[in-house]
């Protein structure tokens, strides 16, 4: 019972972070200076009343939270005559109904590019997180239970630099590489003009893009997961009861999957939970050197053409994965240790 109301008050937390985050997200592009229907399209051309027209149809006529901010008679008396027709009832009641607003430059609704857009993004940061994953804890185990010897050092001195070179540095560099010695295609998700026979050949088009930006990710991050489960795996390989396991005869397999993993991962699922949450804006720059039509590249361009809906969407969409990345962890961390106690 304890658990389940443990459970609750987390998730009740993270549903209260959520509306503290919409609101926040709200006010935060309509506090910035200047006119956003002009910002928005940067037309110099553009008369006062096509100007007008632009703020109707995107709803920037009506007040932002009461009526009072209203200078139009016309649009006051209407907000008297409704309170809730204001920009951010507007907003929220869109919201509940899964809509993000209408795209200033392409004139679409922001909830479906994003959509389109988000499910590249998973693409590429779930392959590169699996083998980031799967690798780093790998090296971290090898290393630890290797400590102080020339294979602990080789994966030292690999990790350090992996996670030391810079995102887009090492996406270039790839990509000078991959597209001259192997031949692989240096951006985009699939070849342009190209008419596939199957369904496995388009996805084996998408396969020869992803290489590239996959191996660019899963670098980046596998430096970092190996060096955190290398060092917290030494610090449990150094208690009393690993000495005593040994004593006993148990075999080294053993002794890493019944006693010493489980609390090595406490570290781990922290560092994992945070890094699903906030990898969807670390795509950017890979996303933007290989040209893959993600999330990343999404918000890279909406803030060239300052597309506020677009960049309002995604923000709240970020904001969304972290808050729910963190209650996974929460989670997560009282399935692994039951000792730790509810804060």
């Amino acid at each position: 019972m304890k658990k389940s109301r443990t459970i609750l008050r987390k998730v009740v937390w993270a549903l209260v972070t959520i509306l503290f985050v919409i609101t926040l997200n709200f006010f935060l592009f309509r506090v910035l200076p200047g006119d956003p229907a002009r910002a928005g399209l940067r037309d110099p051309r553009l008369t006062q009343e096509a100007v007008e027209a632009i703020r109707v149809r995107f709803g920037l006529d009506k007040p932002v939270i009461n009526c009072f901010q209203s200078l139009n008679p016309v649009t006051f008396g209407d907000c008297l005559v409704n309170p809730l027709d204001t920009q951010f009832f507007i907003y929220v009641g869109n919201l509940l109904q899964g809509e993000l607003g209408i795209s200033y430059h392409t004139n679409r609704p922001v909830a479906d590019m994003l959509t389109e857009m988000l499910w590249n993004t998973l693409l590429l940061i779930g392959l590169g997180q699996i083998l980031a994953i799967i690798l780093g804890m790998a090296l971290g185990i090898v290393a630890a239970w290797k400590a102080r010897t020339s294979i602990d050092y080789a994966s030292l001195l690999f990790s350090l630099t992996a996670w030391s070179l810079p995102t887009f540095w090492l996406g270039i560099i790839l990509l000078f590489v991959g597209s001259s010695q192997w031949g692989l295609p240096i951006g985009g998700r699939i070849t342009p003009g190209l008419v596939y026979g199957s369904l496995w050949e388009q996805w084996l088009d998408v396969g020869r893009h992803l290489i590239l930006p996959t191996l660019t990710y899963t670098i980046v991050f596998l430096g970092e997961y190996m060096l955190i489960m290398r060092s917290t795996l030494l610090d449990v390989l150094s208690e009393d009861y690993i000495l005593t396991a040994k004593a006993k005869g148990i075999s080294t397999f053993q002794i890493l999957k019944d006693h010493a993993l489980r609390n090595a991962m406490l570290p781990m699922v922290t560092i994992i939970a945070l890094n699903l949450g906030f990898t969807v804006t670390g795509a950017i720059q890979i996303e933007s050197v290989f040209s893959w039509p993600g999330l990343g590249g999404a918000i890279f361009t909406a803030v060239g053409r300052r597309d506020y809906p677009v960049l309002q969407g995604a923000f709240l969409l970020i904001a969304i994965s972290v808050i729910f990345a963190n209650l996974m962890a929460d989670l997560l961390y009282s399935y692994l240790d039951p000792r730790v106690e509810d804060s």
